[in-house]
């Protein structure tokens, strides 16, 4: 069966898709301090500061960031 998604609707308003956006942003983020440090080493204001924060995040919560990703494949996968 097809998955039921409402019409219109943005990532931010159903709770899967936010928190499919959400663990992407952060994998993306300490992919890029991993690949790019010099790009990570102080704070910026705007943007920027709210990817390192996700880097921050990734960094810090690896294991609870990779089981949420884990997880979150899963049940895209299977449900």
């Amino acid at each position: 069966p097809e998955p039921r998604v409402a019409e219109g609707m943005s990532a931010l308003l159903n709770f899967q898709s936010f928190l499919t956006c959400v663990l992407l942003f952060i994998c993306t983020s300490t992919y890029l301090k991993s690949q790019r440090p010099s790009m990570f080493r102080e704070k910026k204001p705007g943007l920027f500061s709210l990817v390192y924060k996700g880097a921050v995040i990734g960094t810090r919560l690896s294991p609870w960031v990779s089981a949420s990703c884990l997880l979150m494949a899963a049940w895209t996968l299977f449900f």
